[in-house]
């Protein structure tokens, strides 16, 4: 019998707060000091080993269409393993899908940030319907009578798994269906159509009929969709049952057999006349539903830099118990300069992620402006990154990182669902053009933003000097070099954030390898004079 040997211990379990140093410091700077004792009880909750297990057994068992009974009746039901309610359960009841709106006040968004940031490292799939509730909520106040039904249930943190109608449960969650066959992205070609039915003025009624090629989280209480009614497109409400206790006409055609985040289930829907209710003004959908995807973009980012952060922690405590050639992985100069460039990369995205949570607190018209340009440019530049750093902390574990045993593979297959969902890299680029040529103003902000740190920092201070007139309105006529920009704004921002508020040796690891002439595709490229042990150190998940 062989004894095995030279494998490193799990690192579960663990506490996802106290063991990152950068997220306790990114709570503290972004306002939310205040909620570091309770995220640390739910850090604990979620890296508990049971947790950790209930991640991998949400994935092992995904979710199940039940389109008809025995007796040949629809039922059109998504039927989900004990794991995945019971992590939605975790979820729910630390209030991720609704808390700021429940409890507004500074730091609310950064303090959920951070619960998110947490939650998708040990299972990705539930946020999804978790982050569309939590966008949902501002898009379904604009139509009062609805809001004042609706959300006392969404703001309410005890789970409710039942397929009953949305009164009769404790806790309402939301999700949507956007996306047409036909026009994927461009919602201007919808062709589901939208019926007027009688309605009191304040709540008026439709009968919507057609497809939708995605709908996410068919679980869900109710669903945000655009269909296309007498003055244009617009943006309904549809719920799971109608008023008189029925089920509504939603027919889900298949679940999507999909790359990752396979926990959650996402489907092909016909609509017949089922029905709905309108939010916001008739032919105003596409607006009205924007506001949703703005916070669930802020979400793609967030939720890519928690995954980049359980990468980087897995693959750092590898190195500090695997011996290769008579050292430890940690010890061995090559592979400590991988292991730096990742944690730099991951930390640079969670700085940037939680200021822009920060943004969402602020309620000025800079704190808008910010909203507007940056979200799309954080959204692409760090869900682009993340994919490549997976895969590079996958090496790290050698064989090991490529069996499922291993959370890593899971990760990896996650990631582009956050670059993909809610607008792809280019829809994000168009958006940052887009929103600096009507707010010529946020180029003053922006210079702001970067200005104290670049004086800090020669690379940096040049790095900014050369972006600005690339922002400026000529520049931004080329669509076809729409990512350079978006994504030297992210950089320059990042290493603003780092030199201002991370340690010297990690700012000036940024500084040299993201900003300087010596940076490169690949992970494990930093430059000589960087302290790599110092940062390897810092993002070292401690047990």
């Amino acid at each position: 019998m062989f004894e095995v040997t030279n494998q490193p211990p799990p690192l579960d379990p663990y506490n996802l707060l106290l063991s990152d140093v950068a997220l306790r410091d990114a709570v503290s700077r972004e306002g939310a000091a205040w909620a570091l004792p309770q995220l640390a009880a739910l850090g604990a909750e979620l890296g508990a080993s049971e947790t950790v297990g209930l991640g991998f057994a949400a994935n092992e068992n995904p979710p199940q269409l039940r389109a008809y009974d025995r007796f040949g009746h629809r039922l059109d039901e998504v039927e989900f393993h004990p794991a995945w309610h019971r992590l939605m359960s975790i979820a729910v009841g630390a209030g991720l899908h609704s808390s700021p709106w429940a409890a507004p006040g500074p730091g609310a968004h950064v303090a959920r940030a951070a619960g998110t940031y947490m939650l998708t490292q040990i299972e990705s799939g539930t946020y999804c319907p978790i982050a569309m509730t939590y966008g949902c909520v501002p898009t379904l106040r604009r139509n009062p009578a609805m809001a004042r039904e609706w959300l006392p249930r969404v703001f309410a943190t005890q789970y409710d798994r039942r397929f009953v109608p949305a009164e009769q449960k404790t806790t309402n969650l939301l999700g949507m269906a956007m996306t047409e066959n036909q026009g994927g992205s461009d919602l201007r070609t919808n062709v589901t159509r939208a019926v007027a039915l009688s309605g009191d003025g304040e709540r008026r009624a439709f009968r919507i009929t057609g497809h939708k090629w995605f709908m996410s989280a068919p679980m869900c209480d109710a669903f945000l969709v655009l269909a296309r009614a007498e003055r244009g497109l617009s943006c309904f409400l549809l719920p799971r049952f109608t008023a008189d206790g029925e089920r509504n006409a939603i027919r889900i055609n298949r679940l999507k057999d999909k790359l990752g985040n396979r926990s959650n289930a996402s489907c092909e829907v016909e609509f017949f006349d089922a029905y709905a209710e309108l939010i916001g003004e008739e032919g105003r959908g596409i607006p009205t539903i924007i506001e949703m995807s703005t916070y669930t973009r802020l979400d793609c980012a967030i939720g890519s830099s928690g995954l980049m952060r359980q990468a980087v922690a897995q693959a750092i405590h590898q190195a500090n118990h695997r011996v290769a050639f008579q050292r430890k992985l940690i010890d061995q100069p090559l592979m400590t300069n991988v292991l730096a460039d990742l944690a730099l990369e991951a930390e640079a995205a969670a700085a940037l992620a939680f200021r822009l949570a920060r943004a969402y607190d602020e309620t000025d018209e800079a704190a808008a402006l910010f909203r507007r340009v940056v979200t799309p440019a954080a959204k692409f530049w760090i869900c682009k990154r993340a994919p490549a750093l997976a895969f590079e902390a996958m090496e790290v574990l050698g064989g090991n990182g490529y069996v499922e045993e291993c959370v890593l593979p899971r990760i990896y297959r996650e990631l582009p669902v956050n670059s993909i969902w809610e607008g792809s890299g280019n829809v994000m680029c168009l958006d940052v053009l887009r929103a600096l040529e009507r707010e010529p103003q946020a180029i003053e902000l922006l210079r702001g933003e970067i200005a104290e740190a670049a004086g800090c920092d020669r690379r940096l201070a040049a790095f900014a000097a050369a972006l600005e007139p690339r922002l400026a309105k000529p520049a931004l006529a080329d669509e076809a070099q729409a990512r350079a920009p978006a994504r030297d704004l992210v950089l320059a921002l990042q290493g603003a954030l780092l030199v201002r508020h991370a340690p010297p040796a990690l700012a000036d690891a940024f500084c040299a390898a993201r900003l300087g002439e010596q940076s490169g595709g690949a992970f494990g490229l930093l430059p000589p004079g960087v302290d790599a042990q110092a940062i390897a150190a810092r993002a070292a998940p401690a047990t």
